[in-house]
């Protein structure tokens, strides 16, 4: 039996996952928003819900320690919390939401879990990220997107984050035995979280009409999840292996990102402590 711990698992392919390890008679910890959505595991024979903002750096502190609390071993953690914006919004710490919450708490559990996910015996962080999509550059000088926000840009960069911080935890946590997946299931009919604007809400419903059924995009996910690969770092395209050594993996910049987001998350705790 595993412990899987899933973001974002109260909707789409993260709730779907959640439903086929609950299925098998896995743990699941579902983490997610809405304590509504979360009321469908209440039942559940090894579920665990935590409802958490998870675009707020504190709630992924707590978060990380009510589960290594509870749970020692964890087995997998699958990342898939997304929340589109078309307009610019900060969170209550005063961070650009969707750097906040597709970027930051992805580093922040995944760090945060890497001791437990150390103890189990072929541990696996699935970051479902979209390698392989043609990425900008991170803008380093305004992270938070104040000048020329754009909802699809700010999704970008966290993309572009993302395999960043899968390149830099495999490098930090190489002994531990961690293998760090990151995964683009491809066009999906998901439910696509978000506060949109006209022209990107028909959009969106485009994608669902023509997108994969949510069971058949998460299989690549079950896959990674049932046989972690023996190396590292990994990235994969609907199931397709792409090569970790092409642009976007850069181990100077993600060296930098790393440093950028351990100043920045430094800055927050002596923010919050000042406060509190």
């Amino acid at each position: 039996m595993k412990t899987i711990v899933i973001s974002g698992g109260t909707d789409g392919m993260g709730k779907a996952l959640a439903m086929e390890y609950l299925g098998r008679g896995d743990t699941v910890v579902v983490l997610g928003r809405d304590p509504a959505k979360g009321a469908v595991f209440a039942e559940a024979g090894g579920a665990t819900f935590i409802q958490a903002d998870l675009g707020l750096v504190a709630r992924n502190h707590e978060v990380v320690e009510r589960i290594t609390t509870r749970f020692p071993v964890v087995d997998a953690l699958v990342l898939c919390a997304r929340h589109f914006r078309s307009t610019r919004v900060e969170t209550a710490e005063g961070i650009e939401s969707t750097f906040a919450l597709e970027y930051l708490s992805r580093y922040l559990l995944s760090h945060g879990l890497a001791a437990a996910l150390g103890r189990a015996e072929r541990p696996v962080v699935v970051n479902v990220s979209g390698p392989g999509v043609s990425k900008p550059e991170i803008r380093w000088h305004d992270l938070s997107l104040t000048r020329g926000y754009d909802g699809v840009a700010a999704q970008m960069q966290a993309g572009r984050a993302n395999d960043l911080l899968g390149v830099a935890f495999a490098a930090e946590h190489a002994a531990s035995g961690i293998s760090s997946v990151l995964l683009n299931p491809g066009g999906v009919s998901t439910s696509f979280s978000g506060d949109y604007d006209a022209a990107t809400a028909a959009h969106v419903e485009a994608l669902k009409r023509y997108g994969k059924p949510v069971e058949e995009g998460i299989v690549p996910i079950i896959a990674r999840v049932d046989d972690p690969p023996a190396e590292p770092l990994s990235a994969f395209v609907e199931g397709r292996r792409i090569a970790v050594t092409r642009p976007g993996f850069e181990p100077g910049a993600a060296k930098r990102l790393a440093e950028v987001t351990r100043r920045l998350l430094a800055d927050e705790r002596t923010q919050v402590t000042s406060d509190g």
